[in-house]
């Protein structure tokens, strides 16, 4: 029977694999950023925000839902059957999106999608933990989520350039269609279990016994309100993605009728997740040493602060300023929530408790889209942002009086 060790360089083969796995994950989403909201628009004459935006709703509310099971599926039934579904699951999309007739179509390819990523990128999260143990906790989330993010925004510049010589419609999505069987028969050939991984780290942990075995109810009232740090990132989790929801749904248009070019239009859509996720290396790795609550809280501010430039941008190179601002900002954020959750979490439950903090945070693109949408269509796109701007700000306090230095939660502590 092999040695199970944890460690970054003990584990380091399989680790840079999913490493490569979740950038392929990242691209699978990345197909849409530029091309959705035009699509909506030019194709099938959806001009109400809040009915072109419909597709985000279906993204979030999946995807917040399957990131839920699948914390408690990895935990009950391994990691690498809940990654094979999502992939499964994954195919159809491009096609669905390249044949679709009408917007209905487009909706149904986005809650597939949301699937597809709740699974495959909740469970590659996990393994990436359970590879590293506590020590190097943020650096290796850091690495998980710029790879998402780098080929996020790869997918979206690339697809964008080819709708500029093409065409909106089919020649985009071809790429969106190789990357998700890529990343089947990767994940199918080469990635192995994980759970060892985790029982080795629950019989070493100093935790006190009775964080094993915990219930899904309490994990969830844990990560929902009962428990400060981890309700805390719960809450700020969400108006990040709300933040994201809105880069997604409303920029393009903006960016559109403020008169750039398609090829501008997917430039500046890139920036943002291409400097978050190349940043993030360092700011997981910078959160393992100065702590993550400063990260956060700092992070939230400054992605409010980015949001108030992008309202009152006028052009190419205001955005593009700001997009990069927004991009630090999330940078800070996104890798530090999550190592936040497995600091708190026992090894035995930490699954559950991360796919509880996603169910949250994804829930941010339903809210992002409702809010956004109302917005637009009553008072424009532009106070459509300074409204989000104003809740991030607001949530980087909540986070500010309610998060606590790292430590083991009680699923079912009321302190």
């Amino acid at each position: 029977m092999p040695v199970i060790r944890l460690g970054l360089r003990a584990n380091l083969p399989q680790f840079a694999l999913l490493v490569a796995v979740n950038g392929l994950v990242g691209a699978t989403v990345g197909q849409e950023r530029t091309l959705l909201p035009l699509i909506a628009v030019d194709e099938f004459g959806v001009t109400a925000a809040t009915a072109g935006l419909a597709f985000l709703v279906a993204f979030g509310a999946a995807k917040a839902v399957a990131n839920l099971a699948a914390g408690a599926l990895s935990d009950r039934y391994g990691r690498k059957p809940v990654l094979l579904a999502g992939w499964l699951i994954g195919l159809p999309v491009p096609l669905l999106i390249i044949a679709a007739p009408e917007w209905s179509w487009i909706v149904l390819a986005n809650l597939l999608l949301g699937v597809n990523q709740g699974l495959c990128w909740s469970t590659t999260v996990a393994m990436k933990v359970d590879l590293v143990g506590p020590a190097r906790r943020g650096l290796a989330l850091g690495l998980n989520e710029s790879a998402g993010y780098v080929s996020v925004a790869g997918a979206a510049l690339v697809t964008g350039l080819i709708a500029a010589q093409t065409g909106l419609r089919p020649e985009p999505f071809l790429l969106g269609l190789a990357v998700v069987a890529l990343g089947l028969g990767v994940s199918a050939l080469f990635v192995r279990e994980t759970s060892s991984h985790v029982a080795h780290e629950a019989a070493t942990t100093t935790a006190h016994a009775h964080h094993a075995g915990a219930g899904l109810r309490r994990i969830v009232a844990a990560g929902t309100f009962r428990d400060p740090t981890l309700s805390a990132a719960s809450q700020a989790g969400l108006v990040n993605n709300l933040n994201d929801g809105l880069a997604w749904g409303v920029f393009p248009l903006l960016f559109t009728r403020a008169g750039l070019t398609l090829g501008e239009v997917g430039l500046l859509v890139a920036i943002y997740p291409a400097v978050w996720g190349v940043t993030q290396i360092g700011t997981g790795a910078l959160s393992d040493r100065v702590g993550r609550r400063r990260l956060i809280v700092g992070g939230m501010l400054l992605q409010a602060g980015a949001l108030a430039g992008i309202a009152l941008g006028a052009d190419f190179a205001a955005w593009a300023m700001a997009s990069v601002a927004l991009g630090l900002g999330t940078a800070l954020v996104y890798p530090t929530l999550i190592a936040v959750v497995a600091d708190a979490s026992h090894p035995s439950w930490r699954a559950s408790a991360v796919g509880v903090y996603r169910f949250w945070r994804d829930s941010g693109y339903v809210v992002g889209a409702v809010i956004a949408g109302l917005v637009a269509d009553r008072f424009g796109l532009a106070a459509s942002v300074w409204v989000v701007a104003a809740l991030t700000a607001a949530s980087g306090l909540v986070a500010a009086l309610r998060m606590r230095p790292a430590a083991v939660a009680a699923p079912d502590a009321g302190h």
